[in-house]
């Protein structure tokens, strides 16, 4: 994570954090001379791997356990000895170096941000230029465009190079037990793909992810079973209210509409407005009143929380992919990612 390689995992814990904020095993303990890749039958080992990643700063992940920091820290690393590999075999082939071959078909594709570009992600994240005016911060997040931007053409070009390249991967990602325990889900109960994601309904990031979740669900239909479980965080008075609803209305079958209509409107979270979203998507009104007034899901909603406790979490929204941790507002390339390794492993 953190380097050219990894550059949508990157974004989870730099500039691009986006999570409103409040035990993984290995079978053994790999060795230094595992192979952990191959590329045209050239092997790469964990030592290699090591000896770029043991480099990267702690701080670069952010709030990741000490084991996922480090699948990270290696993950990112040999990921980034692919690519040189990759790059390097293409440059021979061509008669170039590397640095030409990476200026023809990278550096020179990347499209330089406009004056537009700057101001539209000045405008679209306020919060994090923590009040600096433009002028201020013109030229920085014009650096951070370029750099998105090349790290997206090299990964694109490396993407090119694999599909024609015998790529092999045995680094093994660590993993954590956590389960649907009843949560509302759908999809097929034996899909290759199981996701588990706590969310909180006043979290202005889960709202954010709630597009790019429609997008996964539409874009692998069956192959991904997807589960909801409950995280209100204590600075979100509305969260928990709206949680104990949504499993009221999961009561009655109603969950997935409920759920879309508090993200729909997310102003709407008063305890008037929930039983008013329950009348207009045709709720039984009186028994899903009671059940609210009842709080009789307290406990469900309580449990929600301490099995993501359990697992790590620390702010919504926080998505396990197959044990795999994926935190905050990340973008579809994301878990892409992530999904396409687990496919293929399976």
């Amino acid at each position: 994570m953190h380097i050219a390689a990894r550059p949508f995992i990157a974004a989870a814990v730099g500039v691009f954090l986006a999570a409103c904020s409040s035990s993984a095993q290995q079978p053994k303990p790999p060795a230094a001379t595992d192979v952990v890749a191959t590329v045209s039958g050239i092997s790469i080992t964990l030592a290699d791997v090591d000896a770029r990643a043991m480099q990267a700063t702690a701080g670069n992940f952010g709030s990741l356990t000490l084991l996922q920091a480090l699948y990270e820290a290696r993950r990112a690393a040999l990921d980034e000895i692919i690519g040189n590999h990759l790059l390097d075999q293409e440059a021979v082939a061509r008669g170039l170096d590397r640095r030409r071959l990476t200026e023809a078909e990278v550096t020179s594709k990347v499209v330089m941000p406009t004056e537009a570009d700057v101001t539209a992600w000045y405008q679209a994240n306020q919060a994090r230029v923590q009040g600096a005016g433009l002028d201020q911060v013109k030229e920085p997040i014009r650096a951070l465009l370029v750099q998105e931007r090349g790290l997206a053409a090299r990964q694109q070009y490396l993407d090119t190079l694999k599909a024609k390249t015998a790529v092999t991967v045995a680094l093994a990602p660590p993993r954590l037990r956590v389960a649907e325990e009843g949560a509302a889900a759908k999809g097929p109960t034996d899909a290759p793909i199981q996701i588990v994601e706590f969310s909180d309904f006043e979290c202005p990031y889960c709202l954010r992810v709630f597009p790019t979740v429609t997008e996964i669900l539409n874009t692998y239909g069956n192959r991904v079973r997807f589960a909801y479980r409950h995280y209100p965080l204590p600075n979100h008075p509305n969260a928990r209210p709206a949680a104990e609803a949504a499993a009221c209305a999961n009561e009655q079958g109603k969950f997935w509409p409920y759920h879309d209509r508090l993200f729909a409107t997310p102003g709407k979270l008063s305890g008037v407005d929930l039983k008013q979203h329950a009348v207009e998507l045709g709720l039984e009104a009186a028994a899903f009143n009671a059940c609210v007034d009842s709080r009789k899901y307290q406990k469900q909603v309580d449990a929600d929380m301490a099995a993501g406790e359990a697992a790590g979490v620390t702010g919504t929204p926080a998505f396990f992919i197959n044990g795999r941790p994926l935190y905050g507002a990340m973008p579809f390339e994301a878990f892409k990612q992530i999904i396409d390794e687990e496919l293929a492993r399976k």
